[in-house]
């Protein structure tokens, strides 16, 4: 699908800039859909220039994603026969992840994606782990599904990371992996030629690594994916799911004594580059080593309702200079507010006050939260000039607000933020653009119906598989 033309500037009657909030900017673009400059105090929009429908703020990276969960979300609850926890939730997966095929798999994250930018996500990051056949047998091209992913987000028009994962074993210390697995089985040497691969692929794409879990990747394969990585591009993104699970930092300190993110600090890997996954149950000293660090949280607040993960301790997180985003994971539900909201309010269940993230009296807790998941989920995505607003050398990632929307209408700045967060249901995004080209208008991506028609035919093939 043909991507549409790059707008060269746009008119904002209000815009939510680096420095705050100002009337009458004038973006302007330059070729590659960056920010070019940024102007402000304009009385009027300069001929020929388009005018924005409603306030305009940068859009969220959505930094962590398993497109093909999409497919399977309101299908995993029945009650089993034993008690329900994340990893009867897994063998569900694995049962549904041995039916999808590269096209099936396509048509799922064009589906996902174009959702992702309906609810103010413009960029994602395919933290990707669904490399070989049923069997386990790499297709003809290894980088086959993950050359689907790349085509998929260009079929959507979402800025893309790529993260092939290396998925080594079963368990802490070299277990051998199980039936259900078999798909996602791989060693440092077929991740790196996987991502050399797609580096090849022209598109709106960035390539790192994940890792999936310290129980799935030995510290020798984490040591040689690692350089392999740094030889190939040392400022790539590195994610990892962590300490989301009791079971997960039970296993691991009975493997080495150390916790997940204890054990990942001692071995001194952890930098801005990182972006820690969950890191649901960490110590007071692990939340300090973490925020020195500069790694980012990746934090999920649905996928980890969902599936009864825990939360992470996102206050003292925040009030030692950690810096978050946030993703939609197993896509049970795709709202970018949707995860701030939950954030905060899981917060609040749990300590029993409110507004417990605001940075400080008077500020405005939704507005703090979309700011601050603005910068980290660009920083763990490599985008350019990470900011909590719209910058000049920033990639032109814009949301356009519905500001006619009932439970907008009449809010002013951050009150506007605050609104979007916790007041709508994340259906007040009017218009998006991704790298200075309109992808949504008037709260509809502009594929819709070609990009549901493929939905449809891979839901009818699983289906008709199972």
């Amino acid at each position: 699908m043909t991507q549409p033309s790059r707008l060269d500037a746009l008119f904002c009657e209000r815009a939510l800039l680096a420095e705050g909030w100002r009337s009458g900017v004038l973006l302007r673009f330059d070729g590659r859909g960056h920010v070019a400059s940024v102007e402000t105090g304009l009385p009027a929009a300069p001929a020929g220039v388009e005018r924005a429908a409603g306030p305009v703020i940068p859009g969220l990276a959505n930094l962590h994603s398993h497109a093909f969960q999409r497919a399977m979300a309101g299908l995993t609850e029945k009650a089993g026969p034993s008690e329900d926890s994340f990893w009867t939730w897994r063998e569900v997966m694995y049962g549904f992840v041995r039916r999808i095929d590269p096209e099936s798999l396509q048509a799922i994250a064009a589906l996902a994606y174009g959702e992702m930018l309906e609810q103010g996500y413009t960029s994602v990051a395919e933290f990707h782990y669904l490399h070989h056949a049923p069997d386990g047998r790499p297709y003809a091209d290894p980088a086959e599904m993950s050359k689907r992913i790349l085509a998929a987000a260009d079929d959507a028009g979402i800025g893309l990371t790529h993260l092939p994962v290396l998925y080594a074993q079963g368990g802490f210390g070299g277990q051998p992996p199980g039936a259900g697995q078999a798909r996602f089985l791989n060693d440092p040497e077929g991740i790196l030629r996987i991502m050399e691969s797609c580096r090849a692929v022209p598109g709106d794409h960035r390539i790192g690594l994940a890792l999936h879990s310290l129980r799935a990747v030995t510290p020798e394969a984490m040591d040689e994916s690692l350089a392999g990585l740094a030889a190939l591009d040392g400022t790539a993104p590195i994610h990892i799911h962590v300490a989301e699970q009791t079971a997960e930092v039970e296993g691991c300190v009975a493997w080495s004594g150390r916790r997940p993110v204890e054990w990942l600090l001692e071995r001194g890997v952890l930098t801005p580059n990182w972006c820690l996954v969950h890191a649901t149950h960490v110590t007071a000293s692990e939340v300090a080593g973490m925020a020195a660090s500069g790694a980012i949280a990746g934090l999920c607040p649905t996928t980890e309702a969902d599936l009864g993960d825990g939360l992470f301790p996102a206050r003292d997180f925040l009030t030692q200079g950690g810096r978050f985003g946030v993703g939609s994971d197993s896509q049970v539900i795709i709202s970018a507010a949707e995860e701030l909201r939950l954030l905060e309010f899981g917060q609040r269940l749990s300590e029993r006050r409110r507004n417990w993230l605001a940075p400080g009296p008077g500020a405005s807790t939704g507005a703090s939260l979309y700011r601050a998941a603005a910068e980290g989920g660009a920083r763990a995505l490599g985008l350019s000039a990470p900011a909590p607003g719209i910058a000049a050398g920033q990639r032109a990632d814009l949301v356009v607000l519905d500001g006619d929307a009932p439970r907008l209408y009449g809010r002013e700045d951050d009150e506007l933020l605050d609104s979007y967060v916790f007041a709508t249901s994340g259906r007040a995004v009017r218009d998006v653009m991704v790298a200075a080209r309109v992808v949504v208008r008037d709260g509809r991506h502009l594929k819709a119906a070609a990009i549901r028609e493929g939905w449809k035919r891979a839901v009818t093939r699983l289906r008709a598989s199972a």
